[in-house]
């Protein structure tokens, strides 16, 4: 039976009998060999934000009940057990996002639950099944949420910076229409009254907590918020009417401390950086042009409350750009303004820690197909295709060197 299978085999019967004790013995997060170098907070922060950080990540942690107002359909229990140790989830933990396509037209079937997959349910009521008029679905893993607080120090005039046609690319930023909630920060530029997105594997969020709440609704599943008080249903079945907790589920202040933890956690330091082959490894990267999208080194601009994420010198390596990345990584789900064969560049920070989050593996790519480096690199095509023949053109050597570079990232 595949990895993906027995997941979700364990999540029926975990929910046969959904209590606290039950789901921790029977779903828990999955362990990471090794994650001192992936998980920890930004130094600088006040006694009161350590605090907050302190309780975003016992929220994060926390395994969600029926009593706690989970479902009544969700994709998991918890934020850790798609993201292990702030790490890269694998395809045992994917979520499905569907919609129809007809001809440039798309439609994410909210009316029918769309646009995430939820197909696990509190006991007595049905899990989700893919509506019939859905034609189109991708799986997606987790992405790491190592750093995530420089991403939001980010100013946009830092990203578009590196937008549109340039050395043979042509990245572009996912414009986005603002939640009620969102407040711009002085580095935020609106074009016609939308917002750069840049979380996200299509950059489709601005702001973390605009990430956050759309994950505790849809990438989780049925929690609701001061921020989102729509309680996904199986639209086949009707609305539930056995909510255990009166929405909202969580708090604005669970959202925040949320929000601060992901803002607050720290980029993991690099491993073997002084290592010839590691050395040679990153001029080879750079010789062949993969900085072209994978910038290695950009500037934060000023986050009030959080000098050490402000104006701070970062080694993302992404440009936070959308780019065709040719048929075969096309998702067939668009989002925003984004196509189904535009990915944001993934930074690859931390990178190399992949597999202590993954169960030893390595499964990179919006949906963990590749499982090494090397096989990453012969998916991108499109505005890539010239980078990954200028790769193969490299000696075995050579290669091998570019892998160790980015297995110290």
């Amino acid at each position: 039976m595949k990895i993906k299978q027995i997941y979700k085999v364990l999540t029926v019967v975990i929910f046969s009998v959904i209590t606290l004790e039950a789901c921790q013995k029977l779903f828990p997060a999955a362990p990471a060999p090794d994650n001192t170098l992936a998980v920890g907070v930004i130094p600088g922060l006040t006694p009161a934000q350590l605090q907050e950080h302190a309780l975003g990540d016992d929220e994060f942690s926390q395994i969600f009940t029926q009593q706690q107002g989970l479902g009544p359909v969700f994709n998991n229990i918890s934020c850790n057990n798609c993201h292990v140790g702030n790490g890269k989830g694998s395809p045992a933990t994917a979520l499905t996002r569907f919609g129809r396509a007809t001809g440039r037209t798309f439609d994410s079937l909210v009316s029918e639950n769309g646009p995430d997959l939820l197909p696990n349910a509190v006991p007595g009521y049905t899990g989700d099944v893919l509506p019939p008029d859905a034609n189109v679905q991708v799986q997606l893993i987790a992405p790491t949420i190592m750093g995530l607080g420089f991403i939001a120090a980010l100013a946009d005039s830092t990203i578009l910076a590196n937008a549109y046609p340039h050395d043979g690319v042509a990245g572009v930023p996912n414009y986005v229409n603002p939640t009620s909630f969102f407040i711009p920060q002085a580095f935020n530029i609106p074009f016609n009254g939308q917002y750069i997105g840049r979380f996200g594997r299509k950059a489709t969020r601005v702001s973390l907590q605009d990430q956050v709440v759309f994950a505790l609704a849809n990438d989780l599943g049925g929690v609701t918020c001061d921020y989102n008080m729509v309680k996904p249903y199986n639209y086949l079945v009707g609305p539930y009417t056995g909510n255990y907790v009166q929405d909202p589920d969580v708090s604005a202040g669970f959202v925040n401390h949320l929000v601060m933890y992901l803002l607050t956690n720290k980029v993991p330091p690099r491993r073997d950086s002084a290592n010839s082959d590691v050395l040679a490894g990153a001029q080879l990267f750079t010789n062949i042009g993969c900085v072209t999208c994978h910038i290695p080194t950009m500037v934060t601009s000023t986050l009030p409350g959080f000098p050490s994420l402000s104006n701070q010198t970062i080694h993302p390596f992404s440009d936070f750009l959308l780019h065709d990345m040719g048929s075969e990584l096309d998702g067939g789900v668009p989002e925003g303004s984004a196509q189904s064969f535009q990915w944001r560049t993934a930074p690859l920070w931390g990178v190399g820690l992949s597999p202590n989050s993954q169960g030893g593996g390595l499964f990179l790519l919006h949906d963990g197909r590749a499982t090494s480096f090397i096989q990453a690199i012969q998916f991108h095509n499109g505005e890539a295709s010239a980078r990954k023949a200028a790769f193969n053109a490299l000696t075995s050597q050579q290669q091998q060197q570019i892998v160790a570079f980015l297995n110290s990232l």
